[in-house]
């Protein structure tokens, strides 16, 4: 079970930092990624970290703006979010994926096989 946290309510140009942790179990080398889903809209990629490589991969919409990373001490993936926008407001969703095709297809919802509940992430203008 993926767990997220760190969601919130904050005003357009403030920063959240997210942080998703494995219940029970250690996280293996597997790659790790951030989905979100805005109202009335398709859940979409964010951010993954390859847990063997460190190669991030970053939707275009958020370069420059959030920062994935892991912490192995902790077993948690980390979400920094900075200069956030009213567009960024959204479900935000950790996912695991433990096949090559996380590796290979990050961006790919299907790439993954476990996700969590989801924390709101709401910015206002």
């Amino acid at each position: 079970q993926l767990v997220e946290s760190g969601g919130g309510l904050v005003q357009a140009g403030g920063s959240l930092r997210l942080s998703c942790a494995a219940s029970g179990r250690t996280f293996g080398t597997y790659t790790m990624s951030w989905f979100r889903q805005a109202p009335g809209k398709e859940r979409e990629f964010v951010a993954a970290i390859s847990w063997t490589t460190l190669n991030t991969y970053y939707a275009d919409s958020v370069k420059g703006r959030f920062t994935i990373s892991r912490d192995n001490a902790k077993n948690t993936v980390h979400l920094q979010m900075n200069s956030l926008k009213p567009e960024d407001t959204a479900v935000y969703y950790c996912a695991e994926g433990m096949g090559s095709r996380a590796t290979t297809q990050p961006m790919a919802q299907r790439s993954y096989d476990y996700w969590g509940q989801g924390t709101q992430v709401t910015v206002s203008s």
